[in-house]
């Protein structure tokens, strides 16, 4: 029978790599604390062009690493928000962005969700007008047995 003894440092191997993982993301804060919130702010804003549905400020994968470094030395350099967000688009397009501007390249972003719950609602009223209109239209006899179970 083998010993056991390397399981609880392989485990502790496992949870130490694990770990080494969860820290990914950039610990080191800015000079100031508005700097600090201007950068925060600045990475939920942009979406992970590897992960496509985490922010930078999330993600823990190498390319959002890279811009959110690209973010934190643009913040430091003094540039506004603005320039920030321009020099991404400029990069990657208006996918970087979570809410990208009204334009006709966007539009679709914009117009679907509310025509597709005006679908939905019109579907949902003629639905329960159908259902109802079968309702009232019902003559069917019901034993008073089917009533009490």
């Amino acid at each position: 029978m083998k010993s056991r003894a390397g399981l609880p440092a392989l485990l502790g191997a496992l949870l130490l790599a694990v770990s080494a993982v969860a820290v990914a993301v950039d610990v080191e804060p800015l000079p100031t604390p508005e700097l600090q919130q201007r950068f925060d702010e600045l990475t939920h804003e942009f979406r992970c062009m590897q992960c496509q549905n985490q922010s930078i400020a999330d993600s823990a994968v190498g390319l959002a690493a890279d811009l959110r470094r690209d973010v934190r030395e643009q913040v430091i350099a003094g540039k506004t928000d603005d320039e920030i967000r321009e020099s991404m688009v400029a990069r990657y397009g208006n996918v970087i962005l979570f809410r990208p501007p009204f334009e006709k390249s966007t539009a679709w972003v914009w117009v679907l969700p509310v025509l597709l719950l005006l679908v939905g609602v019109y579907v949902a009223f003629r639905v329960v007008r159908q259902r109802a209109g079968m309702v009232a239209g019902d003559d069917s006899v019901v034993d008073q047995d089917e009533i009490k179970s």
